[in-house]
């Protein structure tokens, strides 16, 4: 006697697309890449960012006020005791430091701020759209300034394992989220006419070798203003001079990028460079 044969629907399993594991896998990552390049030009070209001003700088640089606060909190703490000795002393220290280090941090909204108010006054908009990497510190200063001028500003964020939170003040539509480095990096080079890089540790550094090994090797082939802001903060960490002494550096490499001091200075220097080049 035949069987009688039921009909069952399989499950509909998920496009490829749609497959978060698979998307998420070893070999979803070329996608993933592909991603981080597509999403975000979609979104510069609906918003029309045609070019930006980039902010570098420590992400620990504190806001002056902050940075004032830490300081008296702990000068009560010592006036409570006879001798400044041990963690306390070294304490007391740090926060000394973080108090002159926060002035770049207000430098930087301010220059951010001079930048925006110029180029919102250009007949072509959004032209010169301030940028940041989107944490704190500098970058915080860099993307309130831009805020405080009425103007639209960028944060590309990246995902950290001690996590790095979006600072408040990125124009919402403008906050990106990045997995990749090289792809952040990707974006803070393709669309910047200007970089401006304030005092900071290993990433600051990364990004400056990065652009001035473009610039060096022609890389790079359109015209980009590098401003290395702080003339004392640079002239201790880094001896250009004596990299053109012992011939790992020519003279002529020097003219990659300019050191600046003051907010007045830089937004002098870039407006003139700007102009220049980018609105005639």
């Amino acid at each position: 006697m035949r069987k009688k044969i039921t009909n069952t629907i399989s499950k509909r399993m998920p496009k490829a697309y749609e497959n978060i594991e698979f998307l998420k896998g070893t070999y979803g990552r070329e996608i993933r890449i592909l991603a981080e390049y597509a999403e975000p030009r979609a979104r510069f070209i609906k918003e029309k960012i045609e070019d930006t001003i980039v902010f570098f700088g420590s992400a620990r640089v504190l806001p002056p006020d902050e940075a004032r606060k830490r300081l008296k909190l702990i000068k009560g703490k010592i006036k409570s005791r006879h001798k400044i000795k041990g963690s306390l002393k070294l304490a007391y220290e740090k926060a000394q430091i973080a108090c002159k280090m926060s002035q770049y941090y207000d430098e930087a909204f301010k220059l951010s701020k001079m930048l925006t108010n110029w180029s919102n006054k250009l007949d072509h908009k959004k032209r010169f759209v301030i940028c940041s990497g989107g944490g704190p510190g500098i970058m915080e200063a860099a993307n309130k300034g831009a805020l405080s001028a009425g103007g639209k500003s960028i944060g590309l964020n990246i995902s950290l394992p001690h996590e790095q939170y979006p600072n408040p003040y990125i124009s919402k539509e403008l906050n990106f989220e990045f997995h990749y480095f090289f792809m952040r990096k990707f974006w803070f080079v393709y669309l910047a006419k200007a970089m401006i890089i304030f005092p900071g540790g290993f990433g600051t550094m990364d990004e400056l070798f990065e652009v001035l090994t473009l610039l060096q090797s022609q890389k790079i082939q359109k015209h980009l203003i590098v401003v290395l802001y702080g003339k004392e903060y640079w002239s201790k960490i880094i001896n250009f001079p004596e990299m053109i002494r012992l011939g790992v550096i020519s003279k002529k490499d020097l003219k990659l990028f300019k050191i600046c001091d003051n907010p007045e200075e830089t937004f002098k220097f870039l407006k003139s460079e700007l102009s220049k080049y980018f609105l005639k």
